[in-house]
C-alpha cells in the first residue's frame, strides 16, 4: 500500500480560509458506499435516526501561537532576536514541546520574554523543536496566553492570512471544555447550540470525549510505504460514562458516529479489546484500509489533505475506491476544503 493511492489534485481556491456563517450553512456531503448526495449542515436530522449517537471531542483550542523576543549579552553589548512559538503538546513535567521560529538563534538556557509578564526558558532542543518551561502555570498560565496569543491556525490558512479576532470564535467549537488542543477538531465546527437542540429533539444523542489534537495532525506522510509511517501520539480521555453509553447504543442498535477523525482514533483506542472501555492516554493509532473497526458505524468529516493519514482513515471507513469517487466529486462540485470547509457524512454499506 503507497502513500501515493492516497494523492490527488485539488485546485487551490478550493482551500477554504474563513468559514461559512452561519456554521450550519456548510455545505455536507452524505455518501452512503458509493452513493453520494448533496446537503447541507442544517439538514444533518435528515440522515440520522432516533438512537443514532453522535460523539464529540470537546477538547478547547489554546491560543497556541505566541510573538516574543530573546535578549542576549555579548562583547559588543545586548542583542535581540524576535521570536515565533507555536506551542506543540505539554510534556509530563510542566514543560512544552514548541516550535520556535528561528530555532538557531537561541541556546539552551536563555530565556524568550513575551508580553504580559509570561517568560519561557529554552531547556532542550530534540529533532528541531524545542523544550520549553514557562514562569506561569494553571489559570495565570491560561490567562496570559489568552491575553497575547493568536490561534494556531493549520499551515494551508497561515500561508494566505495571519489569525485575527475572529478566528478565536471560528476556530472553537462550541461545546469546548477541556483546553489543550492546538488544533481544531474540525468536523465539529459546523454545529451550533441551535443545531444540537433540534437533532436531541429529533432523539439523536450525544457523548463527548477529550482528544487534544496535535499540530501532528498536519504533518504528510513521508514514507512510500504506508504501513511503515510512524504516527504521532495524542492525548486523549474516554470517561467510564462515555464508554457505558457508547456500549448501550450499540446494544441497542443504534449507530456511533464519531464527529472528527479525533473522536473516532479516540474511541477506536478505547476498543482495542473489541469493546470500548474506559481510557485515558496518549494514543498514536493508525488506522489505514485493512483496519478493524469495533465502535464507528459511520463518520462526519471535513475533506482531508491528499496523501494524508486521515486520507488513509477515511478510506479505511468506508472504501478506497469509494473515496475516490466521493472526492472526485467534491472536486467537481466545489466543496471547500479543510479546516473551514465543508463536511461529509460517510456511512459505510
Amino acid at each position: 500500500m503507497k502513500t501515493s493511492d492516497f494523492d490527488f489534485d485539488l485546485p487551490e481556491e478550493l482551500i477554504a480560509v474563513r468559514p461559512a456563517r452561519p456554521r450550519r450553512a456548510a455545505r455536507l456531503l452524505v455518501a452512503q458506499g458509493a452513493q453520494i448526495t448533496d446537503s447541507t449542515v442544517d439538514q444533518l436530522g435528515d440522515w440520522l435516526l432516533p438512537g443514532d449517537r453522535l460523539v464529540l471531542n470537546d477538547t478547547k483550542v489554546i491560543p497556541a501561537r505566541l510573538q516574543g523576543v530573546r535578549s542576549r549579552m555579548s562583547p559588543q553589548g545586548r542583542t535581540e532576536a524576535r521570536m515565533e512559538v507555536t506551542l506543540l503538546s505539554p510534556e509530563t513535567d510542566g514543560t512544552w514541546r514548541a516550535m520556535i521560529k528561528p530555532l538557531k538563534k537561541i541556546r539552551e538556557g536563555e530565556v524568550i520574554q513575551f508580553e504580559a509578564g509570561l517568560e519561557a526558558e529554552l531547556t532542550d532542543k530534540p529533532d528541531g523543536q524545542g523544550v520549553l518551561r514557562f514562569n506561569m502555570t494553571g489559570d495565570d498560565f491560561d490567562a496570559a496566553l489568552t491575553e497575547i496569543g493568536s490561534m494556531p491556525l493549520p499551515p494551508y490558512i497561515a500561508a494566505k492570512r495571519a489569525a485575527d479576532e475572529q478566528d478565536h470564535e471560528d476556530y472553537q467549537t462550541v461545546f469546548a471544555e477541556n483546553s489543550g488542543a492546538v488544533a481544531a477538531p474540525t468536523a465539529s465546527l459546523h454545529f451550533d447550540e441551535a443545531l444540537l437542540a433540534e437533532l436531541a429533539d429529533k432523539g439523536v444523542q450525544f457523548t463527548h470525549v477529550t482528544l487534544h489534537v496535535g499540530a501532528g495532525t498536519f504533518l504528510p506522510v513521508k514514507v512510500e510505504d504506508v504501513t511503515t509511517h510512524k504516527m504521532h501520539a495524542e492525548w486523549g480521555h474516554v470517561s467510564a460514562q462515555a464508554a457505558e453509553e457508547i456500549r448501550q447504543t450499540k446494544a441497542n442498535g443504534g449507530r456511533v458516529i464519531p464527529v472528527g477523525t479525533t473522536a473516532l482514533r479516540l474511541i477506536e483506542s478505547a476498543a482495542r479489546g473489541r469493546e470500548i472501555e474506559p481510557w485515558q492516554g496518549e494514543t498514536d493509532i493508525f488506522i489505514y484500509p485493512g483496519f478493524t473497526f469495533q465502535v464507528a458505524d459511520a463518520l462526519m468529516t471535513n475533506f482531508h489533505l491528499p496523501r494524508s493519514t486521515l486520507m488513509m482513515l477515511v478510506s479505511a471507513l468506508i472504501g478506497s475506491e469509494e473515496i475516490r469517487q466521493i472526492y472526485a466529486h467534491a472536486i467537481a462540485q466545489k466543496y471547500r476544503f479543510f479546516s473551514y470547509g465543508d463536511s461529509s457524512l460517510l456511512i459505510p454499506t
